[in-house]
């Protein structure tokens, strides 16, 4: 019983951790914005973390947990359908408003840990459509996002559902694997800042007439290294606290694959910038920083050291890339760079899982009949016992259902929403600065604000 009390201490103490990415994540957003929308950007940050965590107690934690018998990922009701002789579950049926835990501790455990983790997926859009989101919209947004959509897909990798289960089901490996949420959260955090950021458009004078993109430079790089390195201090708690639901005695190379990984990120951001532009922009060597992170956390207890620098590497030399394609082909106007550092580092992330997984953790994993560990393609190179293919296929069907799902999800709430309240601020409020038009108040009263990173629009 005390071993047991120690380990849910851990988890709310992991859940606190995670609860201080969120401080990161808006001052990471806000350096990256102009200082007239500061108010404006971090105020955003704050009201999607308060109403998606009301929104979780509402119907979310039902929904992907299902309620709780005592053991993470075993749901006490579900809504499956039944095809070929299998069961496929859906989403979870009890636990609304938190009726069904009683008086168990792990269940509050596990809820409080799932609410600080769910807020954090629905905060990234808010990163993406920066500098332009009407205030009411994203109060909108907030109470709907960990709610419904982010809930549902959690589910069905978290909860026990139909991803979880294509390994018992139809025999690909162990089922979808996403040990701490690099799909749940960031990849599915990143479509649906995705679909926001081409509903709402660009930002007033980010393309020139002629579709070339204009630098518009954040006003506090201070902030976005400060915040990069308190989201990346947060995330031992965001990857290890699942640990102590599973195996605690795999919290340290968790931490230890968590730190490489984002490491190896960032001086692989560093690299290829400085190749490319002769300077190592701090921003991107940030965004390196965080994309490794990102990727690793799908992975972290399946993987060694070697795998996870390798993990991390490629995301930070993906995310340099990412950025300069959804600015420059794509035309999609990303502050933050959050869809290359979530949607594209969570997408990398549960593949590279499929891919180099050593097999050393996970057995039984999802239920699934295997004997041994979780394994990718490439185990054996990673000094594996056997490579496992189907782990590979597992991981490709998650991550094509978490972009498709999730992106026809926010396609559609964006277009019904903005019928109801405007999705974009007015021109005359984005042009002069959102700060007052939008939360009455001022992140810099005292000073008089000048905008070098663009010119007006033509």
């Amino acid at each position: 019983m005390e071993i047991v009390s120690i380990s849910l201490t851990m988890v709310v103490w992991a859940g606190v951790l995670v609860m201080l990415m969120q401080a990161g994540f808006a001052l990471v957003a806000t350096g990256l914005c102009r200082a007239r929308n500061a108010a404006q950007v971090i105020s955003m940050n704050l009201l999607i973390y308060v109403f998606s965590v009301l929104g979780f107690w509402v119907c979310g934690f039902a929904l992907l947990s299902g309620g709780w018998s005592g053991t993470c990922g075993t749901p006490v009701s579900q809504w499956s359908i039944h095809l070929f002789g299998h069961s496929f579950g859906l989403m979870g049926t009890s636990g609304f408003f938190l009726s069904s835990p009683g008086t168990e501790p792990a269940a509050y455990s596990w809820f409080f840990l799932l609410a600080v983790v769910i807020s954090l997926a629905a905060v990234i859009p808010a990163g993406v459509m920066a500098e332009r989101w009407k205030m009411a919209s994203v109060v909108m947004y907030g109470m709907v996002a960990a709610a419904l959509p982010l809930a549902v897909f959690g589910h069905w990798v978290w909860g026990g559902g139909w991803l979880a289960q294509l390994g018992q089901n139809l025999g690909l490996g162990h089922g979808f694997v996403d040990f701490a949420g690099s799909s749940v959260v960031h990849a599915a955090g990143g479509m649906i800042g995705l679909m926001g950021a081409i509903a709402i458009g660009p930002r007033l004078g980010k393309y020139s007439r002629d579709g070339r993109p204009r630098p518009i430079a954040g006003h506090n790089l201070v902030y976005v290294v400060a915040g990069s390195l308190l989201l990346a201090a947060g995330w031992f708690g965001f990857n290890v606290g699942p640990s102590f639901f599973t195996d605690a005695s795999r919290a340290p190379i968790i931490a230890v694959n968590t730190m490489l990984a984002s490491a190896a990120g960032a001086a692989a951001a560093c690299a290829l910038v400085t190749v490319k532009f002769r300077k190592p922009d701090p921003s991107m060597v940030c965004n390196g920083l965080l994309a490794g992170l990102v990727a690793v956390s799908g992975s972290c207890p399946f993987v060694n050291p070697t795998g996870a620098i390798l993990t991390g590497g490629v995301a930070g030399f993906l995310v340099v890339h990412a950025v300069l394609f959804f600015e420059g082909t794509m035309k999609v106007d990303d502050p933050m760079g959050a869809l290359s550092v979530h949607g594209v580092g969570g997408t990398w992330g549960v593949l590279s899982l499929g891919l180099v997984a050593d097999g050393s953790f996970g057995a039984g994993w999802n239920g699934a009949p295997e004997k041994a560990g979780v394994a990718g393609a490439f185990a054996t190179l990673f000094g594996g016992p056997a490579n496992d293919w189907g782990q590979l296929g597992a991981q490709i069907i998650g991550a094509l259902t978490c972009l498709i799902s999730l992106g026809l999800v926010a396609w559609l709430w964006f277009k019904v929403s903005a019928r109801i309240v405007p999705l974009r601020t007015r021109r005359e409020d984005e042009l002069g600065g959102l700060d007052l038009p939008e939360v009455g108040a001022e992140c810099y009263p005292d000073f008089h604000l000048t905008d070098k990173g663009s010119s007006r629009p033509e």
